[in-house]
Order: structure tokens, then sequence, then C-alpha cells
């Protein structure tokens, strides 16, 4: 059994014991009490649960973040002195670099009700785990100067910093310089982890591998069938991969849809030559998704969503585009069983062929243990993920947004057809309870959760030179 299924699985249990406690506790007020408090109570622990215990966190904030880094990274020993970073040897900085701050956080008592953050200077806000009670990075990328000068200040807000820390210094020549492919299991994917990097690329190529027509159910409400929902889903998100970058200036013919089926890659990975069709939209013919392409792809000869297929699309690409930087998912932080595939899709594609990209970058819209990573509000920071098994040394790889390439970046997922349906009735309950009662904010850019979590002042990946 994973990690991840062990966590789910204690996290239910524990989540059921609580309910039978909880049960039980309240059938003995009303018994031996007053038979009324029941009544009262029940809601009122509804409300605390909706409000500060919702969050699918699958390990304990009192645990470790563990990371390696590789070694070419430079590490300082720094110490908080009234606030003030202060690197106790001379610091190096040529400009560029990604830099990681390894301190040690501590909740105080309302750090358990409101989420736990550090303030920084230069106006950023990096959130944690409420009750967090453990080693954390923080992400001081293009706030370099300040560190330089000595005047870089930490606050922690319903929380504690420890006085002692080290700084990770992680060298890296500015990619946008060079020409990019980056690789969307779904369109929207590149959007959320990519458009501040791909819109500043000096060349770019966007190739979403999924129409990702399943969960129409928004579209069924228009008096559709599930499979004409799917299809007109597909057929939407089909043209939000190649019309979205425009936005960004990628050039329609340069953006790709491959129209294989969504959460049908593990299935196709396993049995190579064999046509997996679509789970909902009655489809196993790949070139109603593939339509609004400006190229021919060896995969429109016949249409078969094979794994195959996907392998000769993907080489055919990556001849024509000759990317030097390659930006996918990452291949154990992100658990999207599309996600996984598509990294090992384009790996498998590289073997032997004549072109190889000099440098690899991974990036994680979903997360393992942390659905809410990265958390807090749209515009702040974007700390490191929870890991809590130090993993094969990837480098980070930070890049700073500013304001306006923030607020395009907002527009761009607007413009996305998944991200417009409005949230379940009960979920945007939780959202004005956990605003009242526990002082989260809402995304100024829109409803949907990603908003949040991917309008920030940093995007953040993970670095591999080939």
């Amino acid at each position: 059994m994973s990690r991840k299924q062990q966590l789910l699985k204690q996290h239910r249990r524990n989540k059921r014991l609580g309910l039978l406690v909880a049960l039980v506790v309240l059938l003995g007020l009303g018994i031996f009490v007053q038979w009324w408090l029941p009544l009262l109570l029940l809601p009122l622990l509804w409300v605390a649960h909706e409000a500060w215990f919702a969050d699918h966190l699958f390990y304990s904030p009192a645990e470790d973040y563990q990371y390696q880094f590789p070694a070419q990274c430079v590490a300082y020993r720094i110490k908080l002195v009234d606030g003030m970073v202060q690197v106790q040897s001379p610091l190096q900085l040529a400009g560029g670099e990604t830099l990681v701050l390894a301190l040690g956080l501590k909740s105080r008592w309302l750090g358990r009700f409101l989420d736990p953050a550090v303030l920084l200077s230069g106006d950023d806000c990096q959130t944690f785990e409420r009750g967090v009670a453990g080693l954390r990075y923080l992400n001081l990328t293009g706030l370099g100067e300040l560190l330089a000068a000595g005047q870089l200040r930490l606050r922690g807000r319903y929380c504690r910093l420890a006085a002692e820390g080290q700084l990770w210094v992680v060298p890296g020549s500015d990619l946008r310089q060079k020409r990019m492919m980056v690789i969307a299991p779904h369109a929207d994917d590149a959007e959320l982890a990519a458009f501040g990097l791909y819109s500043q690329a000096q060349e770019t190529w966007i190739v979403t591998l999924t129409a990702g027509e399943i969960e129409a159910e928004h579209y069924q409400q228009m008096g559709m069938t599930k499979a004409e929902a799917a299809r007109l889903k597909g057929r939407l998100r089909a043209w939000d991969s190649i019309a979205v970058p425009r936005w960004a200036g990628v050039p329609e013919s340069q953006c790709v849809q491959l129209g294989y089926f969504c959460l049908q890659l593990p299935t196709m990975q396993a049995a190579p030559d064999q046509p997996i069709a679509s789970r909902e939209a009655e489809l196993a013919d790949t070139r109603l998704f593939r339509q609004f392409n400006a190229l021919t792809l060896p995969g429109d000869q016949d249409g078969a969503p094979t794994w195959n297929n996907l392998l000769a699309d993907l080489r055919e690409l990556l001849l024509k585009a000759r990317p030097e930087v390659l930006v996918m998912p990452h291949p154990s932080l992100d658990p999207h069983p599309d996600h996984i595939c598509a990294q090992a899709a384009v790996l498998e594609a590289l073997l032997g062929l004549e072109w190889q990209p000099q440098t690899l970058l991974g990036y994680a819209n979903h997360l393992h243990d942390n659905d809410r990573w990265p958390m807090g509000d749209s515009g702040a920071g974007v700390a490191l993920p929870p890991q809590l098994e130090a993993q094969q040394a990837w480098a980070p790889y930070s890049l700073t947004l500013d304001l306006t390439t923030q607020r395009d970046k907002a527009m761009a997922l607007g413009m996305m057809h998944d991200l417009q349906p409005p949230a379940p009735f009960k979920r945007r309950v939780r959202r004005v309870l956990q605003r009242w009662l526990a002082g989260r904010r809402a995304s100024p850019y829109g409803e949907n959760e990603f908003f949040r979590k991917a309008v920030r002042r940093h995007e953040l990946f993970w670095r591999r030179d080939l």
C-alpha cells in the first residue's frame, strides 16, 4: 500500500472515530443534561468542521519537510536578529538564482484556527498548515538584493520562527531565453503551471495530450445526453488549448491538441497497440478533438487512441520544435494519473531521438498530501510544497511574476471553459464559513480554487539539466 493510501486510510479512520465519539457525547448530553442540547450543538459542530477541519491534509503538521538539494547548490547559515535575516558568511549572488530558506516554524495557539504565515519584506506572505511545528522551506526568489544588503525582514503571523536556518542558493540560467515546449496533460495545465514562464520565453510550443472531455455534468444541464455533453466539453477544451496561448503571444501554429481521452492514458500505456475509447464521449477516434490543429501528425492517419500513436505524435513534434527546455509534470510530486503518464510518454518518446533537450522542468498542479497547496491567497509567494521523504535531487527553479503578468495569467485562466462553472453549493458554503471564521480570503480573479492557487508571485518548477 502506498504512503498516500495509508495516510488516507488513517485519516478516514480517525474521522470516523471522532464522529462516533462526538455522537456518543451528544447523546449523553441529550439524555443526562437537556434534550435540546444535541439539536443546538450539532449544527455548531458542523460549522466548526467546515471552518477549521475540512482541509485534506494527509500528514501531521508537526512533520519536517524533507528536501535533498543537488551538489551545485550552495548553503549558508543564517540568523534572525530582531526579525532581520543575517547571512553568516559573504553571500555570492550573480543574479537569476532561486533562493530557498529552510526554517523551523512553530504555530501559536491562534495558528491552529487561523492560517500561520511568514510575512516578508517586499509585501510577500507565505502561508503554511494550521498547527505547523516543523521545518519548512520559504521561497526568497526575487528578494536577493534585500537579502544581500541585510535588509530582509521576516515576521511570523500566528507562528514563531526559529532563530537560525539555512539558506540555499540554487544557481541557474534564465530559461526564458531558450526554445521551450510545455507538455499539458489537459487544457489549462500549461497556463496553471507556466503561463508566466512560457509567455516570456523566446519561443514556445504548447502540446496538450488529452481533450479533458469527462465530468461534463455542467453541459448536461443544457439538455444533452452524457455522451453529447462530453463531446461538447472536449471540443471546447480543445479550442481553449489552441486559442488561449495566443493571449501570451504563442502562435496558433505552435499550439497542438492531440485529442487523446481523459484518464485513459494509463490504460493506453498498459496496452500500447490497443485503442482505448473515451469513458463518456462514446468515441474511439481522436480526430474530433484535433480539428483545430495547424499541423498534420502521425495519429491523424487513423485517429486511433493508442499509446504508440501518442509516442509517434510526440516524436514528430519534438523533432519539429527542437525544444531546449521541456516543461512537464514532475514524476513524483504530481500524482494525477494522466500527469504521470504524460511525463512517462515524453521520456519514452525521447529515447533514441536525434534531438534531445538541454533542460527538464517539472511542475505540480496537483499534490499528494495537501490539496490546498500552494496555501495562502492569490498574489502571495509560493513556498516549497510538503515532501516528507527526501527524493531525487531536482533543483527548485522559481520565476517571479510582476502584477501585470499575474493579471494576464488570471485572464488566461478565466478563458478556460473548465474553470468557469460555479462551485457546488456545499463548497460555496464552506468557503463562506472559512472566510468569516478562519480569515481566508476569496480570490479576486475567479471562484474556482485554481485562481487562488495559480495566480501567485512565483511560479515554481523543479529543474534537471541533461
